[in-house]
């Protein structure tokens, strides 16, 4: 069953909602691997070098640290539980709205969007950056992750057909490995999607471009780096 399909069953106006979830599936998730690069690269230089996007990529900073003997950083060891369980949540939440397709999307922009404005605020007001192995900034760093998880659910949930903003290393090699496929002239080894290479190459670029932002930001505004994430949570929001 296509994308476009997936659509609630007992929608008044199936069509009506079937466009809309093609319009987000090729708008939507551009913007946010941009959030996605900020956020990521916003959190590993005020939070104590944390991955709040990458989340798996705490496991090898907290390996490294472990065998050669660093401090040892509980934010980083919480980090993937705390992805977990609100991952759970926000099934939770989609389960508990009877939501579906772009009705869905819109609810869980919503979360994330007031998941940031979170994490802003409380780095404003606290000023997590200053101790970055402090309560305060492992607080923000569990806010931060939880943003990044109902992001992730939400493209998976709303809009299953989008591709993820978050295995980075997947789109990379989807996209290198197409581009062989195009360039040359022998049977192709994948399947030929141009549309997916597109959307892929611009995953990539927004996430770098995002990170590229971020650490301008950083340098910057400090803790108020996390309102460009924040406004551009707010633009997904109001996508249509």
């Amino acid at each position: 069953m296509s994308t476009l399909a997936r659509i609630v069953p007992n929608s008044a106006h199936p069509a009506d909602d079937a466009a809309e979830l093609s319009r987000l599936e090729a708008r939507l998730p551009p913007l946010l691997s941009v959030i996605a690069g900020m956020v990521d690269l916003t959190g590993f230089f005020t939070l104590g070098h944390i991955f709040t996007a990458h989340i798996t990529g705490n496991l090898v900073v907290a390996a490294a640290a472990a065998v050669q003997g660093g401090p040892f950083n509980l934010a980083q060891a919480l980090a993937i539980p705390v992805f977990m369980l609100a991952l759970a949540v926000v099934w939770l939440i989609a389960q508990a709205s009877h939501r579906r397709g772009p009705s869905l999307a819109r609810l869980l922009l919503l979360v994330q969007f007031l998941l940031l404005a979170a994490v802003l605020i409380f780095s404003v007001i606290t000023k997590p950056s200053t101790n970055q192995h402090a309560l305060m900034a492992g607080i923000a760093v569990m806010i931060a992750v939880s943003a990044m998880a109902c992001q992730y659910a939400l493209l998976r949930l709303a809009i299953p057909g989008a591709i993820s903003t978050a295995v980075m290393t997947g789109n990379l090699t989807n996209t290198v490995l197409s581009l062989m496929d195009l360039s040359s002239s022998r049977h192709p080894l994948l399947p030929v999607d141009a549309d997916r290479l597109r959307r892929s190459l611009h995953l990539l670029f927004g996430f770098l471009a995002g990170c590229v932002i971020a650490a301008a930001a950083v340098s910057w505004l400090g803790d108020w780096a996390w309102s460009l994430p924040v406004a551009l949570a707010a633009v997904a929001l109001a996508l249509r």
